[in-house]
C-alpha cells in the first residue's frame, strides 16, 4: 500500500529505542511519515545504530549514549531493563544538546520518541517543543502496564499463580503477570513501567503500531484514561514492500528448500532478536520438532542459547532423525517466511512486531512467551482473537505441533486468522480506520 504525499516542508526528530523490535517500527514510521512529504531527522545512540545507507532519504545525528564507558553492562534479555534505564539518565545531556543544535539549523515540528525515553518529556517541554510518542506494543499491553501498581498493591506480583483471568483484566492472569516480571530485576522494571506511563500521559499524542478493529475495548479504554489524541495507523510493515532495518545479517539460503515444501506444512520456528534459553529448553524444542514428525525452519540466532554459541547444543541423533524435514538458519527475512505458502504454523515468543506479522499473513501461532509485553500478547492471539495456542510447560510439543498443521482445530485457527487478515486491508485500505488515523495523524501535526 502506498500514501499520497502533499506539499509540507516540516521537519520531524525521530528518536528509537535502540533495539531491533523498536528500531523496526520506528524506520517504519519514519517512511511512513516521509511519504506524506515530511522530512525526516533520525537521532539514535551509538549503540545498535541503524545502517544509514539503507535510508538515504534521512538525515541522520548519533548521540553519546555513555555505555561504551560502562564495563558492568552486559545486552541479553536479563539485562535489557537495566539497560534502558541505565540509558534514560546517560542519555539525557547528549540528546538535548542535538536537539538544540538542529533546532539552530531549523524548526522541528515534532519530536517522536519511543515511549520508553521516557526523559525526553522533560527536554522536549524545555524546549517548548511537542512531543508524539510511538508505542510499540498493543493497546491491551499498556493497559495492563497501567494497571501494575494496582496489581502489586493486591499481590499479583508474588509467587502464587492462578490461572483465572484478572478481575478488570480480562483474558490477562496471574500466571502472565508473573511471566511479565520473570526476572530479578522486578523494581527496576516496575520503575520504568511508571515513568513510561506517567510520560505518555503528558504527551502530545501516542502513534500505535495497532489498528482499531484489532483492539477495539483498548481503543475505547485508553481514548478516556489517555486524555491525548491517540491514532492506530498500524500495521506499519504493510505500508511499504519489505525491506530490513534488521540489526542481524539475513540468511536467504534456504528459500529454495522451503519453495519445494507442500502448502502450509512447515512449522516457522523464531524467537525474536533478544530473548534467551537454557540448554535444556533448546533441547526439549529440538525433540519436539523432531518427535511432530513435521518439516520446519527453525531460527537459531547465535548466541541464543546460554553457554552455546549457536548449535552446540543440538542433542546427539537430532541431525539425523530430522534429516531433509528441517532446516536450520541464523536470521530469516521473517515478512518473506510468513507470507509463504509453504508455511502452515508460527511457532513465536510473541513479540508484538512478530504477532502482528504472523496476524497479517493469515498464519496460526505456538505461543511461547517470556517476557515484557509478550505474555499479554500471547494471551490475546489465544484467548481472545483465537488464532492460536499457548504452550505451557509440561505440553508435549509434538503434539502441540500437530494440533495445529494436521488437526481441524489448527484449520479452525487458520480460518481465523485470515479473517484477521482481511479485517487489516480494509484498515488499511481508502477509508479504512488505520488510513484515516494516518490522515489525522498528518493533520494534527501540521497544527502544532
Amino acid at each position: 500500500m502506498s500514501t499520497e504525499s502533499r506539499p509540507n516542508d516540516r521537519r520531524l526528530a525521530l528518536f528509537p529505542l535502540p533495539f531491533q523490535g523498536h528500531i523496526n517500527p520506528m524506520l517504519q514510521l519514519a517512511n511512513i511519515l516521509h511519504a506524506k512529504g515530511f522530512k525526516i531527522t533520525i537521532i539514535h545512540t551509538v549503540f545498535n545504530s541503524p545502517n544509514q545507507s539503507n535510508y538515504p532519504q534521512f538525515t541522520f545525528k548519533s548521540i553519546s549514549d555513555g555505555l561504551s564507558e560502562s564495563k558492568n553492562i552486559n545486552f541479553n534479555l536479563d539485562t535489557t531493563n537495566p539497560v534502558v534505564n541505565f540509558m534514560n539518565r546517560s542519555c539525557i545531556e547528549p540528546f538535548k544538546d542535538c536537539l538544540l543544535r538542529l533546532l539552530k539549523e531549523e524548526p522541528i515540528a515534532c519530536l517522536i520518541t519511543d515511549a520508553l525515553w521516557h526523559f525526553t518529556q522533560s527536554v522536549a517541554d524545555s524546549l517548548n517543543l511537542p512531543r508524539i510518542v510511538l508505542r510499540t506494543s498493543s493497546m491491551s499491553c499498556i493497559l495492563v502496564y497501567a494497571a501494575i501498581p494496582i496489581l502489586n498493591e493486591n499481590g499479583y506480583l508474588k509467587t502464587t499463580i492462578q490461572e483465572d483471568p484478572i478481575p478488570d483484566l480480562a483474558p490477562i492472569t496471574n500466571k502472565d503477570i508473573l511471566k511479565v516480571f520473570n526476572d530479578e530485576f522486578k523494581e527496576g522494571k516496575l520503575e520504568l513501567i511508571s515513568s513510561m506511563i506517567k510520560n505518555t500521559k503528558a504527551a502530545s499524542g501516542i502513534i500505535w503500531n495497532t489498528f482499531k478493529e484489532l483492539e477495539e475495548s483498548a481503543f475505547s479504554v485508553i481514548s478516556q484514561d489517555f486524555c491525548v489524541p491517540n491514532f492506530p495507523i498500524g500495521p506499519f510493515h504493510k505500508y511499504f514492500p519489505a525491506y530490513s532495518s534488521s540489526l542481524l545479517e539475513q540468511d536467504r539460503s534456504f528459500m529454495s528448500w522451503l519453495d519445494q515444501q507442500p502448502d502450509r506444512s512447515v512449522v516457522y520456528v523464531s524467537f525474536g532478536s533478544i530473548a534467551q534459553m537454557d540448554e535444556v529448553g533448546f533441547t526439549d524444542m529440538a525433540w519436539g520438532l523432531a518427535n511432530s514428525k513435521q518439516r520446519f525452519l527453525w531460527v537459531v540466532r547465535p548466541g541464543s542459547v546460554s553457554g552455546s554459541e549457536w548449535l552446540e547444543s543440538l542433542p546427539e541423533g537430532f541431525i539425523e532423525e530430522v534429516g531433509e524435514r528441517g532446516c536450520i538458519v541464523k536470521w530469516a527475512p521473517q515478512q518473506e517466511v510468513l507470507a509463504h505458502r509453504a508455511v502452515g504454523v508460527f511457532w513465536t515468543h510473541n513479540g508484538w512486531n512478530s504477532t502482528l506479522e504472523s496476524i497479517c499473513e493469515g498464519v496460526p501461532m505456538i505461543c511461547s512467551p517470556y517476557s515484557y509485553d509478550q505474555p499479554i500478547n500471547a494471551r490475546y492471539v489465544t484467548d481472545v482473537w483465537r488464532v492460536g495456542v499457548m504452550l505451557d510447560n509440561g505440553m508435549e510439543t509434538a503434539r502441540v505441533i500437530k494440533r495445529v498443521i494436521e488437526d481441524k482445530e489448527g484449520g479452525e485457527m487458520r480460518e481465523r486468522s485470515k479473517s484477521l487478515q482481511e479485517k487489516v486491508n480494509l484498515s488499511l485500505g481508502k477509508g479504512g480506520s488505520a488510513n484515516q488515523s494516518l490522515e489525522n495523524l498528518v493533520d494534527y501535526i501540521l497544527t502544532l
